[in-house]
């Protein structure tokens, strides 16, 4: 028999103390331990960590090379952020706000998969057979290989993979999960992982597929010990704003492929579809002629994407200005306006300022620095840029222009929409050859660039 002893378990990080602290000693976070019934195995007891069978350790030059097979789940953006399709054996943890659409993906995806691979067991125990039903149908999935158990108690999941052998397991949601031989209450941290490590099992020795729905916290961290995003193959969030249609789907684990890859989706009454070119959704309301707009071409993954950035520079009537920012880090945006009070003499410490992408994309990497000194600069002198213009490249301290990576791949997504114009980092221009219909201007500084988006 297992003992049974009580303790304090922080569920963000997973550590364990038999006294209470007000501040976990793992992650120093506050009011995160709560007290439990944690299990001790006793020696030679069930451990999900012990491997099935032992092996002899082998030279990494003598294993044996494989291919990895890869399943498509009907869904191309999906496919793309897991690297190329659904790994057999891969357990993959997908985690989003509620009411997202992580179980209409899922939903979707399964009866895809069943209608090319075989059975997909669909379980679910946070909805009945005939809730899942009335969804499939306007989701219009309904699929006869698509087996649907409204259950919650993990052995007989088990059972259920068992004796129907599906190709792939659908699990909505881990937190919804329990193990009967853990005393603790569903949802709880020793529940999470002990019903993610027996599911981490099963999919590795049958070769099993398998996809787990997790629940967010109001940080947007998955709920349960961080341990869970740990033992998974890969760790996917789908997010976005609840009064925009479309949403994103972003690895930030993947032993099977790129971090960097993301998916976008447009959710409608019938479902989720795909969007192939989110340039055109981000830019159709654009305005044209209006200042403190600018539209810059950033990179996700392989991925070009334009869209607009919007800044609004007004008067404060405080003695500290406001600093707000949406879809960009605002301590960009305060480095971004020092550099250009700095470098190009515009007085902007009095003044309150307000940045947005639009669409509610988040912008991460450098080279939009350029475009977003441009909108800055265009509302505060009240001036507009041209609605032809792109703008591409990194700015520094110094306020010089500083080279970016795959220019051709962002000039080439310009060209698509219409742009005729983009200014570009002078590193970049002297080894590129812009697409036919594409104006090519490379500046290295940022009064430079100015001066060509101003009076060009």
């Amino acid at each position: 028999m297992a003992k049974v002893k009580t303790s304090y378990v922080c569920h963000g990080c997973g550590y364990q103390t038999v006294k209470f602290f007000g501040r976990c000693p793992g992650c120093g976070e506050w009011g995160t331990l709560l007290e439990e019934a944690i299990e001790e195995p006793t020696p030679g007891g069930r451990g999900w960590l012990r491997p099935a069978h032992r092996s002899d350790p082998v030279p990494i030059t003598e294993v044996p090379a494989a291919c990895e097979e890869r399943w498509p789940t009907g869904f191309g953006e999906l496919d793309r952020v897991l690297g190329g399709g659904l790994v057999p054996g891969s357990l993959v943890l997908i985690g989003g706000d509620p009411g997202i659409g992580k179980s209409t993906l899922l939903l979707q995806a399964s009866a895809q998969i069943a209608q090319a691979r075989g059975p997909v067991l669909y379980v679910s125990g946070e909805e009945s057979s005939r809730q899942i039903h009335l969804r499939a149908r306007r989701l219009k999935a309904m699929e006869p290989s698509l087996l649907v158990l409204p259950e919650t108690d993990l052995s007989a999941v088990e059972r259920a993979v068992e004796r129907i052998d599906p190709r792939c397991l659908v699990i909505d949601s881990i937190q919804t999960v329990h193990d009967p031989d853990v005393s603790s209450a569903p949802g709880s941290v020793a529940q999470v992982r002990e019903c993610t490590g027996r599911l981490l099992r099963l999919a590795k020795e049958r070769e099993l597929a398998t996809l787990i729905v997790g629940h967010v916290t109001k940080e947007g961290a998955i709920a349960g010990p961080r341990l869970l995003e740990h033992m998974v193959d890969a760790v996917v969030y789908f997010e976005g704003a609840r009064h925009h249609t479309y949403r994103i789907l972003r690895a930030v684990k993947n032993r099977f492929g790129s971090t960097n890859e993301i998916g976008i989706f447009e959710m409608r009454d019938g479902g989720l579809r795909e969007v192939h070119n989110p340039s055109e959704l981000f830019l159709p309301d654009r305005q044209i002629a209006s200042t403190g707009s600018a539209v810059v071409a950033g990179l996700e993954g392989t991925r070009p994407i334009l869209v607009e950035i919007q800044a609004l520079v007004a008067d404060s009537g405080y003695a500290v200005p406001r600093r707000t920012a949406s879809g960009i880090d605002v301590q960009r945006v305060a480095l971004m306006l020092a550099v250009l009070e700095k470098r190009c003499g515009l007085y902007l410490r009095n003044q309150d300022t307000y940045v947005n992408v639009a669409g509610g994309v988040r912008l991460d990497e450098p080279a939009v620095d350029l475009g977003l000194a441009v909108s800055l600069a265009s509302s505060f002198r009240d001036r507009p840029v041209s609605p032809r213009d792109v703008y591409i490249g990194e700015v520094g301290l110094t306020g010089e222009i500083r080279t970016v990576s795959r220019m051709e791949q962002r000039l080439g997504e310009a060209v698509k929409l219409g742009f005729q114009r983009c200014i570009v980092p002078a590193g970049n221009a002297r080894e590129l050859h812009g697409p036919p219909g594409m104006e090519i201007i490379a500046v290295e500084t940022v009064e430079a660039a100015f001066q060509a988006a101003f009076e060009g």
